[in-house]
């Protein structure tokens, strides 16, 4: 069974936020690091080249598969950060409805700006969602 090329590794997050060229979305990273780290209580880690994952967990799906995945993380991309929360947590549609401005794919929320979405709301959909994930693989 193939294995996942996304895992948690050493390289330092501070260095790769700090590879984002655009210094608004630079900043942007930094903050929802923060805030992401200070409400779970979980420290920032690498998790492959590209995503910033904070805490783990271990999944088997029915198909046999299993590996090892971040509660909570995010990606800065090209033209948007992706935020990745579990798609069905409690009071996910009534939370996103405050949220501020935001696109959806699957489990990814996508935002632009800091400045665009509620940090208190961001808050609650991070703890939810922890919460969610922690209870389907504990």
């Amino acid at each position: 069974m193939a294995q996942n090329k996304t895992k948690e590794n050493d390289l330092s997050v501070t260095d790769f936020l700090n590879t984002v060229t655009d210094e608004t979305k630079q900043q942007d990273c930094f903050n929802l690091s923060s805030i992401i780290a200070e409400t779970t209580g979980f420290e920032a880690k690498m998790w492959g080249t590209a995503i910033v994952g904070f805490g783990r967990y271990h999944y088997q799906y029915e198909s046999g598969r299993t590996g090892d995945a971040p509660l909570i993380g995010f990606s800065p991309r090209k033209n948007a950060i992706a935020l990745y929360l579990s798609s069905d947590f409690k009071d996910r549609e009534a939370l996103l409805a405050k949220f501020g401005k935001y696109k959806t794919a699957k489990a990814c929320i996508y935002i632009k700006k800091w400045h665009d979405i509620n940090v208190e709301v961001l808050k609650e959909m991070v703890t939810k969602s922890v919460a969610r994930i922690s209870s389907l693989y504990p």
